[in-house]
């Protein structure tokens, strides 16, 4: 039998722990959730803001093949040295899962180069996530959209490059549209931006949702090439006429 995906979930962990609201929501924190709608399929470990090198070792980061990310208000918490490490595992073919308010994450900012900006409003909206690209494998099982009862807004302009590929469009009721799942890649590291996730919201416990994660955690995984050689390089075949 192959190997597990070993996949590594991250998240603050801050709103439930000061918050009863989130707290009556994710008793056991959002990465719990998170790593329940995985547990069944692949290699799964947790880590949080607030443990040395905020979960997040060279040590543990060499045990991921996927690194999901949850954060909202203490993105400034997260250490440059953490970040750095996060940053030269997906150079070198780590997948990265980027989970709503995390746009703003110092590590999504640095590997997109913008400021990864956005509209936001908290009104209890009715979202309609359209899948745009059916025939994508983080799509697989999916139908035409997830429609979720109440969520916040997130709504155009998302300042972001431009997506490899723009798997879902969301739709608010109060008349808003988010480019809510993309796809992006840098050196060797697979990256997908999912929207939905707000901390006062069930949405990490629907089935559709934690669909499209381990979907994207299996698209995410990284390949068996070999990193590339930089640097000076000795010559193939002898160079003539040289003069």
């Amino acid at each position: 039998m192959a190997n597990k995906i070993r996949v590594t979930v991250w998240n603050e962990y801050r709103h439930e722990k000061e918050s009863d609201i989130v707290r009556g929501v994710y008793p056991q924190g959002i990465h719990s959730a998170i790593k329940e709608g995985l547990d069944n399929e692949y290699t799964v470990q947790v880590a949080t803001l607030d443990e040395p090198e905020n979960g997040l070792s060279e040590a543990k980061l060499n045990e991921t093949d996927v690194l999901i990310w949850w954060g909202h208000k203490a993105h400034g918490d997260v250490s440059d040295d953490t970040v750095q490490r996060v940053y030269d595992r997906v150079l070198k073919g780590m997948g990265l899962i980027v989970l709503h308010s995390g746009h703003f994450s110092k590590i999504f900012k640095k590997l997109m180069g913008t400021s990864c900006d956005l509209k936001w409003r908290e009104a209890d909206e009715k979202e309609r996530i359209w899948v745009v690209s059916p025939g994508h494998p983080i799509a697989e099982g999916i139908g035409e959209y997830i429609e979720l009862e109440a969520e916040e807004m997130y709504g155009e302009h998302f300042d972001i490059p431009e997506p490899e590929e723009l798997i879902m469009v969301s739709w608010f009721e109060g008349g808003e549209v988010f480019r809510s799942g993309c796809t992006f890649t840098r050196g060797q590291g697979r990256i997908f931006y999912f929207r939905p996730g707000h901390e006062t919201y069930p949405t990490y416990y629907n089935e559709e949702i934690r669909r499209v994660i381990r979907n994207a955690v299996h698209w995410a995984k990284p390949t068996t090439r070999e990193y590339p050689k930089y640097g000076n390089h000795k010559m193939l075949e002898s160079i003539k006429n040289k003069f």
